[in-house]
């Protein structure tokens, strides 16, 4: 996974719609100073200074869904009460879609409350249903679900055993999204996985796998067990294993991806599972491989504990985080879709984008030069760089002698560069015509009619540049003195 494809996946989350299902709850924060005994009894006071309302439980994995910038509707029953009521109003306030939360007047609305003091957890109270959704509610939910699932690229059972997800609703949803082709992934809990049985994936962490498998995890050995035994009895088709300080374990068909956890200072893990099962859906329903879309979610994890309570992770911190694992010339690399937008952002801040195109193969001094002189034109320097089949078209069947991922790497390395973007057509028209940049280059060799995309830069103000090469500096000329000495 590289920066490139990850910038690339949030360019479109916006087209991804995500239906939830699962029990919604209230989390409630209390930050205060506990800076005395109280004389009452031998327990701190907490002095308050600020209250927080949060959505938790299913919530917090529509927060996650919402913050990385997908559609999300959620689908639940809540008391109608105060508490019921907050809940619709924060949804409301992140514009997801709330016709399928049911209210049921005989049921009380979940609400955990945290005291904290030194960015440590006082005490927690809890006020919650637990019994399960009555059986009217359970009709409406399953004829909801019937009626609406198609509407929908992913489903995500957020499961904490508080009544919503009933052995028939969860049967409900996983029958109706099979027949249509829509992954459902759960977040389990509980002892019993059978009742989600079909499922696409489940994210249990490792004491949850133990409890569902009855078998200690104490090496890979005992986790590929496990494992295997949780597959088989729920009928999944991947199976993704959270292992705290050890990373992940995703188990496919083909064997076992054990994916290292990335180093951080872990300040509270609470809402780092919604996280992952949120990040890993937007991953699976982009159309990334099971592996990558683990590997994006292992990432998501890896920031969401650096933070204190069940908080959120966004796009930029995951496109940043992935960056941090590659190279500086990896964040330059950009695909077209992306590039386009981070260009016009760069233009209306005032910024004079000169554009170049080229094979480059073989980098040479010539290039180098070209490079400088065309960057020093304007503020940001991007190069359009042939893909390898282009440059067969162009160039013959034995060229490019160095591939397309290689070339840009090297180009991107280059303090003149900011940008790179491959294109595989045989110009670059179409990409100067997203682009749209201020300055087109070419080389020396060519006349200002010769120059493709000039009619289209000068038609919004733009202009042609000629840049002179340096004599006898070319790739050809390396290809033969290189066939000639060593022939």
């Amino acid at each position: 996974m590289d920066r490139k494809t990850v910038e690339s996946l949030f360019q479109h989350i916006g087209d991804i719609t995500c239906l939830v299902v699962g029990d919604l709850m209230l989390d409630e924060y209390l930050w205060g100073k506990a800076e005395r005994i109280s004389p009452e009894a031998p327990v701190q006071v907490v002095d308050i200074v600020r209250e927080e309302l949060r959505l938790g439980g299913a919530g917090n994995v529509v927060n996650n869904l919402v913050a990385l910038g997908a559609q999300v509707q959620v689908c639940s029953v809540v008391g109608d009460d105060d508490n019921g009521w907050s809940l619709i109003k924060e949804f409301n306030r992140r514009n997801v879609t709330i016709d399928a939360i049911f209210k049921d007047p005989e049921r009380r609305t979940s609400r955990k409350t945290r005291v904290v003091a030194a960015n440590q957890q006082i005490v927690r109270i809890d006020r919650e249903s637990r019994d399960p959704i009555s059986d009217k509610m359970e009709q409406q939910v399953c004829e909801w679900i019937t009626g609406n699932i198609s509407r929908f690229k992913v489903v995500l059972l957020s499961d904490y055993l508080k009544g919503v997800l009933t052995p028939r609703v969860v049967a409900t949803i996983i029958s109706a999204a099979r027949s249509v082709g829509i992954p459902v992934l759960v977040d389990p809990k509980g002892d019993d996985y059978t009742r989600y049985h079909g499922a696409t994936l489940l994210t249990p962490n490792r004491k949850e796998a133990e409890t569902a498998a009855r078998i200690p995890i104490r090496d890979n050995a005992s986790l590929d067990q496990a494992a295997r035994k949780i597959m088989e009895t729920a009928g999944l088709d991947h199976l993704l294993i959270t292992r705290s300080e050890e990373g992940m374990s995703l188990f496919l068909d083909s064997g076992a991806v054990h994916i290292p956890t990335v180093a951080r200072e872990v300040f509270d893990v609470s809402g780092a599972g919604d996280t992952v099962l949120a990040s890993l859906a937007i991953g699976i329903a982009a159309g990334m491989g099971t592996t990558e879309a683990a590997r994006l979610a292992n990432v998501a994890a890896g920031i969401a504990v650096g933070k204190l309570g069940t908080s959120t992770v966004s796009a930029d911190e995951i496109i940043s985080a992935v960056a941090l694992v590659h190279s500086d010339s990896d964040s330059k690399i950009k695909n077209r879709d992306v590039l386009t937008a981070t260009i016009a952002t760069e233009k209306a801040r005032g910024k004079r984008i000169v554009f170049t195109n080229g094979c480059f193969d073989l980098l040479h001094a010539g290039h180098v030069k070209y490079l400088q002189k065309a960057r020093n034109l304007g503020d940001l320097l991007v190069l359009g760089l042939n893909s390898d089949a282009s440059v067969r078209r162009l160039k013959g069947e034995n060229r490019p002698l160095i591939g397309e991922e290689e070339r840009a790497h090297i180009l991107a390395a280059l303090n003149c560069i900011d940008y790179v973007v491959i294109f595989d057509e045989d110009t670059p028209l179409e990409l100067i015509t997203a682009l749209r940049p201020d300055i087109l280059v070419k080389g020396g060799d060519y006349t200002p009619e010769g120059v493709v995309g000039k009619e289209v830069v000068e038609a919004y103000g733009g202009r042609v540049e000629l840049v002179s090469f340096v004599d006898g500096k070319s790739t050809t000329n390396i290809i033969e003195r290189v066939l000639e000495r060593y022939s």
